[in-house]
């Protein structure tokens, strides 16, 4: 495994919209190859043999909405060296693609999503447990401002969702899972100190494992 045992391994979690999903892509921009990045957000259950109208009506903010039997194996194939095949999630369609990226394994591996810590087998295998903290507003007025934007949702059909689903499942699940964390950043992708600190010691790991 590119002559080092074990990946270093961080977990970044964070409420929807927190800003985890852009600190973890600008950590993983700026560190190059030597990261695998796996977003929980592609590992949601396959719904595809379900109508439509009924994909719609599942919480898709429930712990019970993930494969996470699938996203812990693939963070443990990684962290053995050995590469994966991610699933990729269609948001539109609200389930799987049939098509899957190739994850090779890395000396840093991320592991991002609103439930990062929420698993306790997940969160033994990170080195580094992050939590992205932001105000409720304003993860709200991301997640309405990008679902309507990027993902074809109507204006009532995010509120709705956000008020019976996500904001409940928050408070139950991802809010409780900060406890575990090592770290609490606000802001996330645009606090440029939080990203700078992460890659601090990515480097730092880095450089003791000989990895340039």
């Amino acid at each position: 495994m590119n002559g080092f045992a074990k990946p270093f391994v961080i977990g970044i979690a964070g409420g929807s919209a927190s800003g985890k999903t852009t600190l973890a892509r600008a950590l993983a921009e700026a560190l190059g190859k030597r990261v695998a990045l796996l977003p929980m957000d592609h590992y949601y259950r396959d719904l595809s043999h379900l109508p439509f109208p009924e994909r719609l009506r599942m919480n898709y903010d429930h712990p019970e909405a993930f494969d996470l039997a699938l996203y812990l194996a693939h963070a443990r194939a990684l962290l053995a060296g050995e590469a994966v095949d991610m699933p990729l999630y269609d948001f539109k369609a609200y389930t799987r693609s049939p098509a899957t990226q190739r994850v090779l394994p890395a000396p840093v591996v991320v592991l991002e999503g609103i439930l990062a810590l929420y698993p306790e087998e997940l969160r033994a295998l990170m080195d580094l447990k992050v939590f992205v903290d932001a105000d409720a507003d304003e993860r709200f007025i991301r997640r309405l401002e990008r679902d309507v934007r990027e993902r074809g949702r109507s204006l009532e059909s995010v509120v709705a969702q956000y008020l019976e689903k996500v904001k409940p499942m928050h408070l139950a699940f991802v809010e409780p899972s900060k406890r575990h964390a090592d770290v609490i950043l606000p802001g996330g992708g645009q606090n440029p100190v939080a990203l700078e600190m992460l890659k601090a010691k990515a480097l730092a790991r880095l450089a003791q494992m000989g990895v340039a």
